[in-house]
């Protein structure tokens, strides 16, 4: 057992925490959470030993095992998979051991030393280090490689392996997850559902920690609170108690207003039934726990964006790699206003190389790519936090940008991105990595873009921060693409999934969990690969964000006039079946509208405190009454919805 008795922690002049108080038992899973600077990390040194609390009493049983991910990036000139069995300090003083009675050729302390081995499960240690690459992204052609020839983000993926290596019967990871794709987080995730010690997680991925842990470590205000249950029960719990505070509550009416207006549109425009029921539940859901973000210090929106009449990007027939290297082949792929896609695939597959053809980042190999006339496109991808210019303010990057805005009106802006006073004008080379992924999308934000590619935007980026950035996506009008190991924000932001695989880009039939059991049944080719994992060339790498497509990098697309005759007829064949079903979905939109408005009034009476006196029990009854009819009217409309738009989907 693990216990901190009356600890106070300091980090130079600041209190980090007071007075504070906690118990962990043996084989607990805990989840920490807090606001960035809070003193998570701290308390991770703490439990290390590499701080000592300021008073109070810590223990921790001198026999336990502890094992951690390092924060800083291995320079080793070991190969990969040596660097991961060094983890193991018991397998290695085994092997030096083993080596060292062969020198001295000693049989007996030989005999002794291979006993030792096998009783720790040594003989296998190779096998299972190379599981543990594997199953965070590693190829098998790169785990003889020197750990120094991998980029920064793989070497925090050793870093994880390397811990995982170790045995333990303490293990802490912090944001274990910042530097995995999907398939990598889903893999860690069941991994760490089987790990039989304590576990401690700092971690800002919200499905991450609700399906690994058992216990919430709220750090908050110089203390620390314990909830029983996941990362959903903690939300619920403190929404609940924020809810009653009277200062949260108009905030509070103001969010949830917005998620049922996000409802609303995402109801007439779903364009997938089986990922309608899902997102409109999901949405129900954050609707609920909407309180427990009251107090965020983030909120911003995106303006609306110049409006387009025309497909924004297209490509066809296209042949998409790097140095002429195909990685994926015959892409058909159209963004219309509205579009938002989420890209499902495997690590190395092409999801970014997909990303960075829309944005003319990359020339096609073969094919065309054509783009709309008022196509202006925001574009977030990690590499980016390398470009800004660190010795500027943040307000200085929104100047550069529209020298005739007012300071005020980019204080405001920036307000929302919680930069304010001196953080907003001070030079940004000694902010967090978290601090500039925030100024990075604050730029995009402030562009207006019609078109916005993510590519695994809430890197750095703290629960609340990502919380608000879901907000802001959901009530985004452009079109979206997203690239993203953060299920929350796929599942809330949005409409369709396309799955990048064995060198193809295919519309994925399913949510999810679907794509979570296709990753089952999935065999990676290992031939193919992106060259994610070592820095690409300069000639490669991405230029700042919201680059405008090159002119002459434009083509013109072509199509022969018989083919266009023939695409008429059809598509007005097409528009005749579908018009009756058409015009049914578009009377239920109505009756729905209908509906909610009803509801709005009903629930806006009731909100009157005077019905609840006794002269009105009558009155309150009725309300009631109708409030549940209305309800039960809605459900029957939204899965008459459902059915219809899915008839209208099996004929397409």
């Amino acid at each position: 057992m693990i216990s901190l008795t009356d600890i106070e922690l300091r980090r130079g002049t600041k209190v980090l925490l007071t007075e504070a108080e906690l118990v962990i038992h043996p084989g607990q899973h805990i989840g920490i959470i807090g606001a960035n600077g809070c003193g998570k990390s701290s308390l991770f040194k703490l439990l290390l030993g590499q701080v000592a609390p300021d008073a109070g009493n810590l223990f921790i049983p001198r026999d336990w095992r502890i094992a951690h991910m390092a924060q800083e990036l291995a320079t080793s000139e070991n190969s990969a998979v040596d660097f991961v069995l060094d983890g193991d300090v018991e397998l290695r003083r085994a092997e030096a051991a083993i080596e060292k009675a062969l020198l001295d050729e000693d049989n007996n302390r030989l005999a002794n030393e291979y006993e030792k081995m096998d009783t720790m499960g040594g003989f296998d240690a190779h096998y299972r280090a190379e599981q543990l690459l594997h199953g965070l992204g590693f190829h098998q052609s790169e785990i003889d490689r020197p750990v120094s020839s991998f980029s920064g983000g793989w070497r925090i993926r050793l870093n994880l392996a390397q811990a995982l290596m170790s045995p333990s019967d303490l293990m802490m990871l912090d944001e274990p997850t910042n530097h995995l794709d999907l398939d990598a987080t889903l893999w860690l995730e069941q991994w760490l559902k089987q790990y039989p010690g304590t576990l401690l997680i700092i971690s800002h991925d919200r499905d991450f920690i609700d399906n690994v842990v058992e216990r919430i470590v709220h750090v908050e205000n110089q203390k620390i609170n314990s909830y029983k249950g996941n990362y959903s029960t903690f939300e619920r719990v403190r929404g609940e108690r924020l809810a009653l505070q009277q200062a949260s509550f108009e905030k509070q009416q103001k969010r949830r207003q917005e998620v049922e207006g996000f409802i609303a549109r995402f109801r007439a425009k779903a364009s997938k039934a089986k990922q309608a029921q899902s997102r409109v539940k999901e949405l129900q859901r954050m609707e609920d726990v909407a309180p427990a973000h009251v107090d965020s210090p983030f909120y911003f929106k995106f303006p609306e964006p110049k409006k387009a009449h025309s497909a924004l990007v297209n490509i066809s027939r296209g042949d998409l790699g790097y140095a002429n290297k195909k990685i994926l082949s015959h892409v058909n792929f159209d963004l219309h206003p509205g579009t938002r896609i989420g890209l499902l695939g495997p690590n190395g597959a092409g999801k970014s190389t997909l990303i960075n053809s829309l944005t003319g980042d990359l020339d096609l190999l073969s094919g065309e790519r054509v783009y709309g006339e008022n196509i202006k496109v925001g574009y977030f991808a990690q590499h980016q936090l390398e470009v800004l210019d660190m010795q500027a303010s943040a307000v200085l990057h929104l100047q550069r940008i529209t020298p005739k805005a007012t300071d005020q009106e980019i204080r405001n802006f920036l307000g929302g991105f919680d930069f304010h006073n001196d953080k907003a004008l001070d030079p940004i080379k000694d902010f967090s990595g978290g601090e500039k992924a925030r100024l990075a999308l604050a730029i995009i934000v402030w562009q207006k873009p019609n078109l916005l590619l993510l590519d695994e935007p809430t890197n750095h980026l703290d629960l609340e921060m990502r919380h608000a950035l879901t907000m802001a996506l959901q009530g985004y009008e452009g079109a979206l693409v997203v690239i993203s190991h953060d299920r929350h924000l796929l599942r809330n932001t949005v409409d369709e999934f396309y799955l990048v695989a064995e060198g193809t880009v295919t519309e994925f039939d399913g949510d999810l969990k679907d794509y979570q059991n296709w990753l089952k049944n999935y065999v990676r080719d290992p031939g193919a690969s992106e060259p994610a994992v070592v820095a690409a060339p300069a000639e490669e790498k991405a230029p700042v964000a919201n680059k405008a497509p090159a002119a002459n990098k434009v083509p013109v697309a072509s199509q022969a006039p018989a083919d266009k005759k023939l695409a008429r007829q059809q598509s007005a064949e097409d528009r005749k079946k579908l018009a009756p079903l058409n015009k049914q979905m578009k009377a239920l939109d109505a009756k729905i509208a209908k509906g909610q408005k009803q509801l709005q009034a009903i629930e806006e009476q009731l909100a009157d405190g005077t019905i609840y006196e006794e002269s009105q029990a009558d009155v309150l009854k009725n309300c009631l009454a109708e409030q549940v009819n209305v309800k039960n009217a809605m459900t029957n409309l939204e899965e008459e919805w459902l059915e219809t738009q899915e008839l209208i989907e099996s004929m397409n």
